[in-house]
């Protein structure tokens, strides 16, 4: 059991009544004098928020129609205005001579003229319109092509920001509509492709109040998913009413932060929302998207079989080249019969000696008759030849030879050099040049 706690003294006893605000004394005249013991009844509250809206000015607010409730027979009818980037919504009320005339219906983008109301009864806030105008499809398109011009002001459109696709994706996003067209012109021409390809389906709607919400959320998860490696986004063609979810910032913004690539595959080819800008690749159509994602196996495999084919081709050619070029060294003389080389030099160095050969004995015999030649010459010319003939060469005792009668005085010693010898003589006596033909010699001498 546990003690009870202590109460304190103003505070009621268990089984009496509380004392009502009233019995306290006057209610607090601001919201910070009120307190515990002193609250507000939920009537003044609501009274001086009612108070507190009633003073607000009439506002124009732009908005997405995604309720209207025209009851037969009422003056009032209801719709739901909500926020065209986040879900928030505020209820409207409008008489129905406002919405004469005025062609609305749900998924409608309006501006509403309305004077903010605080219902008491019910505490709620909603909206009385005084004017409803529809945003023209021409008010729409300067809307996007002003935040086209922010957007690649912010870098978002930029080619260097694009990812390359993966070459064949294992499991491929989508991003689709609840049974739509797109799904199925996606999924059945991907896997007539490549059967073996999965994919990770996410059904959102695809216009209207709620899908740029779902939109965004889609494509989040699927980012998040680390076995998708590209997320599709797909729909079909439609007005350019049905198109806007696809050119708002938010989900624009999203897409630009996927870090998994991103294939843009809305409406028909000539349909360019904001989404297209912003993604890896834009396909015209979820057609081309399918096509684009994953290869064509058919395709692939001619591809392998032609490039086997010329692989096998350039081998082949290789080797046949190679081998010629083998045959004509083996078919070389000097390969088939490696003796040849040797048999060849042999004989260019025996010829070759025989030349060397001839041409020192020609040169020898050419040698040995000049050099008889030349002896004949000098033995013709040698004064022991003179001397053969019967001439003698005479000398004085000095060795000088005598050659004229000058040279000698009478009683000089001479000696006379003869062919095998020499004599010794004395002159006795010298004659002019031709007087000795006819007399006897002069000289006398002994052997």
């Amino acid at each position: 059991m546990t003690a009870p706690l202590p109460l304190p003294d103003d505070a009621p006893r268990p089984g009496t009544r509380s004392p009502r605000p009233g019995d306290r004394g006057p209610l607090p005249a601001r919201a910070l004098e009120t307190s515990a013991d002193h609250p507000w009844p939920v009537r003044l509250l609501s009274r001086k928020i009612e108070q507190y809206v009633d003073r607000m000015a009439p506002v124009w607010v732009e908005g997405q129609v995604v309720q209207l409730n025209r009851r037969p027979g009422t003056s009032t009818a209801f719709l739901t205005l909500r926020d065209t980037d986040l879900d928030m919504s505020l209820p409207v009320s409008a008489a129905t001579r406002v919405l004469d005339g005025t062609p609305l219906e749900e998924g409608a983008h309006v501006v509403v003229h309305a004077k903010p109301v605080f219902w008491t009864r019910r505490g709620t806030l909603q909206l009385q319109a005084r004017e409803i105008r529809p945003v023209g499809v021409g008010d729409l398109l300067a809307r996007i092509e002003h935040l086209k011009r922010v957007l690649a002001a912010e870098g978002l459109f930029d080619t260097d920001r694009k990812r390359p696709l993966p070459f064949l994706p294992q499991v491929v996003g989508l991003v689709c509509g609840r049974e739509s067209k797109a799904e199925h012109d996606v999924v059945v021409n991907a896997r007539a492709r490549w059967p073996q390809v999965r994919f990770e389906i996410r059904e959102v709607a695809v216009q209207g109040a709620h899908a740029v919400q779902q939109v965004g959320d889609a494509i989040r998860a699927l980012d998040a998913d680390p076995d998708v490696e590209v997320i599709v986004v797909a729909r079909g063609g439609g007005a350019v009413e049905d198109l806007l979810p696809f050119s708002n910032e938010a989900l624009v913004r999203v897409a630009a932060a996927c870090r998994t690539p991103l294939v843009s595959a809305i409406g028909h080819e000539t349909d360019s929302p904001l989404l297209d800008l912003v993604a890896d690749y834009r396909a015209s159509t979820p057609t081309a998207a399918a096509k684009r994602v994953v290869p064509d196996v058919a395709e692939e495999r001619a591809r392998v079989t032609q490039g086997r084919h010329r692989l096998r081709a350039a081998i082949a050619g290789r080797v046949a080249r190679e081998q010629a070029g083998l045959d004509g060294l083996r078919s070389r003389p000097v390969l088939a019969a490696p003796g040849t080389m040797l048999t060849d030099r042999a004989e260019r160095v025996a010829a070759l000696r025989d030349r060397a050969r001839r041409a020192l004995d020609t040169r020898l015999v050419r040698a040995s008759g000049e050099v008889g030649r030349l002896e004949a010459q000098v033995r013709a010319l040698s004064p022991a030849s003179t001397l053969d003939r019967g001439y003698a060469v005479v000398q004085r005792a000095d060795g000088h030879v005598v050659r004229s009668p000058d040279d000698v005085a009478a009683d000089d010693l001479l000696l006379v050099r003869l062919a095998r010898g020499t004599l010794d003589a004395r002159a006795t006596g010298s004659h002019a040049e031709g007087r000795a033909e006819n007399r006897p010699d002069t000289a006398e001498g002994a052997s």
